[in-house]
């Protein structure tokens, strides 16, 4: 059981210096823009709008706030981003990461 906890520790540690690289160096919200620009292009953004939409006329505009409304859709919204998409992003991610080993 120490193994799997020590190794929770270790990827959170991870994941939190990759992140404090890519947001020092400025990537992270480059990155982002590139997401955001591919998540447009591949209809995702109309995808999700449309199950928004969907949500709040069956539960009714008066009867949901916006963090139901984000609970609600996060799932769906999270599953429907295409496998490309994410491989894409994870390749810019990994790209970034072997220049800054070799600074």
């Amino acid at each position: 059981m120490a193994d799997y906890g020590d190794r929770k520790i270790k990827d959170a540690q991870m994941r939190a210096t990759i992140n404090q690289k890519l947001v020092e160096s400025g990537e992270r919200e480059r990155l982002k823009e590139v997401l955001r620009q591919k998540l447009i292009e591949c209809g995702w953004r109309d995808q999700l709008k449309a199950y928004c939409k969907e949500v709040v006329r069956q539960k009714g505009l008066e009867n949901i706030t916006v963090d139901d409304l984000v609970a609600e859709i996060t799932p769906k919204g999270r599953a429907l981003v295409p496998d490309n998409v994410k491989k894409e992003l994870l390749q810019m991610i990994r790209s970034f990461l072997a220049q800054q080993n070799q600074i």
